[in-house]
């Protein structure tokens, strides 16, 4: 639902990718904007009326993405989908961070816009370790990104998760991504990917920036 920026680049990207899309808005002239290779369906109307969503297919869809620029009328697109349709994988599109919270406990996948915009630039304004790469809707666990120190090159990723109470998920050497295990011997240049609780994060972080030495 919605044939904005953000829905039409979704909906080109889903058929890039051999699957078959239906999108809906409520102003026909906003289909132009998926172009002439568009060969899904195009439904004029309200995204959350259910004969609209019947017309578009519903019943057949695996997934229901609300896209358009009303956050009221995402969240309802978005619970029609799921309690009606029995939609399992639905998500929608949120400008105000405080409910997409609320929403994303009761089981809607919701993308902040606002929100995610801001975390990305304080993420590349700020150290590491003051703004995660992502925090689950609990506020329990968070992942990093963190250059390795000079003073952990050489050591083992067993000893790092140890030192540091975290989960190395993968790391980032040479441009390719790798899954390491304990015995990975970690090298200059490395940016590691950790999983951690967020209580634990701020220790963490003295860990890595002290080394193993004092540790």
């Amino acid at each position: 639902m919605g044939c904005g920026r953000v829905g039409s680049t979704l909906a080109r990207s889903l058929e890039d990718r051999n699957h078959t899309v239906s999108v809906i808005d409520s102003d026909p002239d906003a289909f132009r904007r998926l172009g002439p290779a568009f060969n899904g369906e195009k439904v004029t109307g309200v995204g959350f009326d259910q004969e609209v969503l019947e017309r578009a297919g519903i019943r057949r869809a695996d997934a229901f993405a609300a896209v358009s620029s009303g956050d009221n009328s995402n969240i309802i697109a978005a619970r029609v989908a799921r309690e009606t349709f029995g939609i399992g994988q639905v998500v929608a599109r949120i400008y105000d961070p405080g409910r997409a919270e609320v929403y994303q406990r009761l089981g809607i996948t919701t993308v902040a816009t606002v929100k995610w915009t801001s975390d990305q630039v304080l993420r590349r304004l700020l150290p590491a370790g003051a703004e995660p790469d992502f925090r689950d809707p609990s506020g329990v666990i968070r992942v990093d990104q963190v250059p390795l120190p000079t003073v952990w090159v050489g050591h083992r990723v067993g000893e790092f998760q140890v030192a540091t109470a975290s989960r190395v998920a993968w790391i980032d050497r040479l441009g390719e991504g790798m899954l390491p295990d304990r015995d990975t011997v970690m090298q200059e240049g490395d940016l590691i990917h950790l999983v951690m609780r967020e209580e634990l994060a701020a220790r963490a972080f003295q860990t890595i920036k002290r080394g193993p030495e004092e540790h």
